[in-house]
């Protein structure tokens, strides 16, 4: 991935799904990490919330990183059919979020289906059930996805080490 070609998109990180969504914990930090990262490396971000009247608005541990960005309401299962979704002419994307097998898997298959090279961070995604999740992210790969960590994204893109924003990254990832 190289950050002048990558978006992030954190799909549907929400309350809804804290009590019912296996390693949510580790989903929303590494989400916030991602997000973060993303500051620091100046990605354009795209957050989405699933009918957020029944599911609830974005976690804090990744609403609070934010800044400007305002999530999308949708009500389709692809983050891509969000009304005002933009990639911003990148034709890369690093993906994270929930359900893994349902609205992340749906937003990668439609990215893909539009040429763009897409990345799933593992550790920042995931469902209801473990074999949910295990087969959303199978099948996200075999589609032709990349399956990485936060860690292995925020590195790939930052590249080298010695730099500020390499120090910054690994401040969050220790």
């Amino acid at each position: 991935m190289e950050t002048n070609r990558t978006t992030l998109i954190v799909v549907d990180v929400q309350e809804g799904f804290r009590a019912a969504v296996g390693e949510f914990e580790t989903v929303a930090r590494n989400a916030g990490i991602l997000v973060q990262g993303a500051r620091i490396l100046e990605l354009p971000v795209v957050v989405t919330e699933q009918y957020p009247k029944g599911l609830g608005s974005t976690v804090p541990e990744v609403a609070e990183h934010l800044g400007e960005t305002k999530p999308l309401e949708k009500v389709v299962f692809s983050a891509c059919r969000a009304d005002g979704f933009d990639l911003n002419g990148y034709d890369q994307a690093l993906v994270c979020g929930i359900e893994a097998h349902v609205c992340v898997e749906q937003t990668v298959q439609d990215l893909i289906d539009q040429d763009v090279e897409v990345h799933v961070a593992a550790d920042a995604v995931s469902s209801r059930s473990a074999q949910n999740r295990k087969l959303g992210l199978e099948k996200m790969e075999r589609s032709g996805a990349w399956v990485t960590s936060t860690e292995m994204a925020l590195f790939e893109l930052v590249g080298r080490a010695g730099t500020d924003e390499f120090k910054r990254i690994q401040g969050l990832v220790k």
